[in-house]
């Protein structure tokens, strides 16, 4: 025997408990899923979003924890790379000539040029620069020699005792006299004028004060 047909014209919505339990049913599934629906547009759905964020917030800080520490698993490593480098600078600097060898320095610097022939027309040293770990000594010059006697000189220059690091600032290098028209031939007499710049080590004691005069032009005026 087949079931009843039922017709939704037929249903009485202010009489559900008089409805064939079929019709009951059904009518319960559909209300429950629109609970269901509204639920989860009200509640579900902006928390939904919510999750999505915060799954990407994890992913990066998970990122980020990892770089970190990955870098504090090498920072012994690198503390020492850092102070080895320290003491290897420091090394470099004390090679340098010191402040008492300075004058010697600059005679003997001279003393190599006119010893290979070159002629000194200007040697004039300038007033000290200080760095922040090193002085810089300009020295204005114009010399006369040969092709082959510059190159002696500067060859002399590397042999001496101390190592001297010498940078040229606006040096030019020209033929001589009649010879301008010449162009730079080997022996034919050349000109060598500009400045070059030498340099020497601070010692403690000259850092101290390059610290505190550093200090003090840093301390806001009318500080105590």
């Amino acid at each position: 025997m087949s079931a009843k047909k039922i017709k939704l014209k037929e249903l009485d919505i202010n009489n559900i408990g008089g409805w064939p339990r079929q019709a009951q049913m059904g009518f319960a599934a559909i209300v429950a899923l629109l609970i269901i629906g509204l639920f989860w547009w009200l509640f579900v759905r902006d928390k939904q979003s919510e999750l999505e964020g915060l799954e990407r917030t994890e992913s990066e800080l998970r990122t980020t924890f990892e770089t970190k520490q990955g870098q504090a698993a090498n920072l012994g490593a690198l503390k020492l790379q850092l102070t080895q480098m320290e003491q290897q600078l420091q090394q470099m600097l004390r090679q340098l000539p010191s402040k008492t060898e300075m004058p010697d320095l600059i005679v003997d610097i001279s003393q190599t040029a006119l010893a290979t022939g070159i002629t000194n027309e200007l040697f004039q040293p300038g007033p000290e620069q200080p760095k922040e770990f090193y002085a810089e000594k300009p020295i204005s010059l114009r010399m006369v020699g040969s092709y082959h006697q510059f190159g002696a000189f500067v060859s002399g220059v590397a042999s001496l005792p101390r190592v001297v690091i010498m940078t040229m600032h606006d040096i030019s290098l020209k033929p001589r006299g009649d010879q301008k028209d010449a162009g730079i031939r080997v022996n034919s007499p050349l000109e060598l004028a500009g400045t070059v710049k030498t340099y020497r080590y601070l010692d403690e004691e000259e850092m101290a004060e390059q610290q505190a005069a550093a200090d003090a032009a840093a301390k806001p005026a009318g500080g105590n």
